[in-house]
């Protein structure tokens, strides 16, 4: 898949809430336990946020994402042994590997049915796959960028093309059979602050849930679907006295071990 310049990521509109983004693949981090010789990948390394954490294991560490910004950005934090550009659905190990990390990607590839047992399958014995998901796709705050768009501009966006996470049974039904599975939910309380460009919930997800939705419209079209959400996203999360939001997010976290 190559990533257009229009289409790439923002570093800066997503690392605008770089901490809201990195305390849930901490917590994954926390709880991966020894591992057996090898690399480290992260999968989904995006601007590198991870990479200094990940860089406490003491292992070669290497980097994997689709879009040449986050790369980049990546790359000045001088953490990362390797780092590559390429589709993570068709990534694929040289060498049996101690963890593969996945924080807030895959859920933007589909059939994971198929790319999880495939990703175990390049783990060294006793290696690790931990992964974070946004599970967050029926809150309003994703909810409406569908329902609005779709009200909109129908049939402009498809939104089986959006995130995909399935259930947590559904995971670990897959996963159990290829090795000891730890999967939990855990949902954020994240207080975001004031912002003079907009309602805090709509600039924390316009750069991540909504850009796809947003990359499908032109410029006048992405305007007024972007005042729309701003005129009913408050219902939804309203702003305290000192213009604070406190918005419930809700990830998905499990490990397996083979």
């Amino acid at each position: 898949m190559t990533v257009t310049a229009d289409q790439d990521w923002n570093p800066g509109a997503y690392h605008r809430f770089r901490g809201l983004r990195l305390r849930p693949a901490l917590d994954l981090l926390r709880s991966v336990g020894p591992l057996p010789e090898g690399d480290v990948v992260d999968l989904g390394c995006g601007g590198g946020a991870v990479g200094p954490a990940l860089g406490q294991l003491r292992r070669r560490l290497i980097g994997v994402d689709t879009s040449p910004a986050m790369l980049a950005q990546a790359r000045l934090t001088g953490g990362y042994d390797q780092l590559l550009e390429q589709d993570l659905a068709e990534w694929q190990a040289e060498a049996p590997v101690a963890l593969i990390f996945s924080n807030a990607a895959l859920h933007w590839l589909g059939d994971h049915e198929a790319l999880l047992p495939r990703l175990a399958g390049m783990l060294a014995p006793g290696g690790v796959l931990a992964v974070q998901l946004p599970h967050q796709n029926n809150a309003p705050s994703h909810r409406l960028w569908r329902s609005l768009v779709d009200e909109l501009f129908p049939g402009r966006v498809d939104a089986r093309q959006g995130p995909k996470v399935m259930l947590p049974a559904e995971y670990h039904r897959m996963l159990a059979p290829l090795g000891k599975v730890v999967l939990w939910e855990t949902e954020y309380y994240q207080e975001l602050a004031p912002d003079a460009e907009g309602h805090p919930v709509r600039r924390f997800t316009e750069g991540t849930y909504a850009r796809p939705i947003l990359n499908k419209l032109d410029k006048d079209e992405q305007i007024r679907l972007i005042t729309t959400y701003e005129s009913v996203i408050g219902k939804a999360y309203p702003k305290g006295p000192n213009g604070t939001v406190l918005f419930p997010f809700r990830r998905m976290l499990f490990t397996l071990t083979v």
